[in-house]
C-alpha cells in the first residue's frame, strides 16, 4: 500500500486527486482498476466515488462485459464539473483562458493590464470571470517578476505588486486553490509540456520583453527556480565590463531601433555559451515575436566565436504567449485535480 498523508483532510485530497488523474489519464475505470492502480482498498474507492457520483464528478458508462464474475460498472470523469482559470499580466494586458479538467478551452479573453494599478483592479476583473463561471476550482498567475511561494519578491517596473502575497491574497478573497507563478517559468513549463520526454530534460527559454530579459530553465524536466527563487533573472547577468545584459541590449536598439543590432546579438550570443558552458542544455527557445530565422543563425554562429560549436544547444523559436497561458493552464489544472474539493 502507498503511504497516504498523515491528516484525514489531506488523505481525502490525495484520494480525490488520484481519481481524477487516473480517470482522465486513462479515461475510464472500474472501481477495482482504480482500486489496483491508487493502491487503496476497493470499499475506500466504492465510498468516493459514491460521493464523486453524486456530486456530478463522474458520468457512469454503462457495465464491463462479465469474464465470469459480476459485472463491473465504468466510470469517466465529467471535465465539464471543473473549470480552471489561467491570466497572465503585462504592462498593456491581461490575458486569460478558462478551460475544463480535460484541457478544453471553453472561453479566452483579453483586458487591459492592471500592473500599473493596485491588487485589487485585479481583483475586481477576477470577480467578474469568477462571477460568469462559477464552476471554476482553481486559478493560476503569471507575473513579470521573481515569485517566491506565491509572493511576488522581485517586480522592479511595478512597485504596487512588490512583496505582495498574491497567492494567499487570492485564496482569501476567492476561497480557491491559487498558483502564482513567474512569466518564464510558466512558459517554459508550456512549451516543455508539448514535447516528448526525451526533450524535456534540458531547456532554457528567453524573452528579451517589454520588462526586460528573463529566463525559465527547465532541467531534467524540472523547473529551476534557485535558492531564492531568483533563478532566470537574466536582467543582472554581467556579460561585459561595464554592462548587463539589459544595458547592453538598450544600447543596441538604440543604435538600431526596432531591430537587435551587432553589439545585442553579441550580448545574446556570450549569454548562449554561458548557459552552454554552465548548463549545457539540450535546446535554447527564443519568442517567434522577437527571433526570426535569421537572427537565430547570426547568433548561432557568433555562439559558436566563444563555445565550440558541439556543444552549443539547438536555437528555436515558438509562440511565447501561447506557451506562456499553456504553462499556466497546466499549473491551474494541476491545483484543480490534486486540491480543489478536497
Amino acid at each position: 500500500m502507498k503511504e497516504l498523508p498523515a491528516t484525514p483532510k489531506d488523505m481525502q485530497k490525495a484520494i480525490l486527486g488520484g481519481i481524477r488523474a487516473a480517470l482522465l489519464t486513462q479515461g475510464s475505470a472500474t472501481k477495482a482498476e482504480l482500486a489496483r492502480r491508487l493502491e487503496i482498498s476497493f470499499p475506500t474507492v466504492s465510498k468516493f466515488l459514491a460521493r464523486m457520483e453524486k456530486d456530478g464528478e463522474l458520468l457512469p458508462l454503462g457495465m464491463d462485459d462479465s469474464s465470469g464474475g459480476r459485472r463491473a460498472m465504468r466510470y469517466a470523469y465529467n471535465p465539464a464539473h471543473m473549470l480552471g482559470l489561467a491570466v497572465f499580466l503585462e504592462r498593456n494586458a491581461t490575458s486569460y483562458t478558462i478551460f475544463d479538467a480535460s484541457g478544453e478551452i471553453r472561453e479566452r479573453g483579453e483586458a487591459p493590464g492592471v500592473l500599473g494599478e493596485d491588487v485589487r483592479r485585479l481583483a475586481a476583473h477576477l470577480d467578474e470571470i469568477v462571477a460568469r463561471h462559477p464552476r471554476i476550482r482553481a486559478m493560476a498567475i503569471g507575473v513579470p517578476g521573481a515569485v517566491d511561494d506565491g509572493r511576488i519578491i522581485h517586480i522592479p517596473d511595478y512597485e504596487r505588486y512588490r512583496e505582495v502575497d498574491l497567492r494567499g491574497a487570492l485564496q482569501e478573497r476567492f476561497g480557491l486553490p491559487v498558483v502564482v507563478e513567474n512569466d518564464m517559468n510558466a512558459a517554459v513549463l508550456g512549451y516543455s509540456r508539448r514535447l516528448g520526454s526525451s526533450r524535456r530534460s534540458s531547456l532554457v527559454y528567453l524573452l528579451f520583453g517589454q520588462n526586460g530579459p528573463g529566463a525559465g530553465i527547465l532541467i531534467n524536466g524540472d523547473v529551476v527556480r534557485g535558492s531564492t527563487s531568483f533563478s532566470g533573472e537574466i536582467t543582472f547577468v554581467p556579460l561585459y565590463d561595464r554592462l548587463t545584459l539589459q544595458e547592453a541590449l538598450a544600447r543596441s536598439r538604440e543604435a538600431d531601433p526596432g531591430e537587435l543590432g551587432a553589439e545585442a546579438v553579441d550580448a545574446a550570443s556570450r549569454l548562449i555559451a554561458a548557459f552552454a558552458a554552465i548548463l549545457n542544455p539540450r535546446e535554447v527557445v527564443f519568442s517567434r515575436d522577437e527571433a526570426s530565422d535569421e537572427l537565430l543563425v547570426r547568433i548561432a554562429r557568433r555562439s559558436a566565436d566563444y563555445v565550440p560549436e558541439a556543444h552549443l544547444p539547438k536555437l528555436s523559436a515558438s509562440d511565447w504567449p501561447q506557451d506562456y497561458l499553456d504553462g499556466l493552464q497546466h499549473l491551474a489544472l494541476q491545483a484543480m485535480i490534486e486540491t480543489a474539493g478536497g
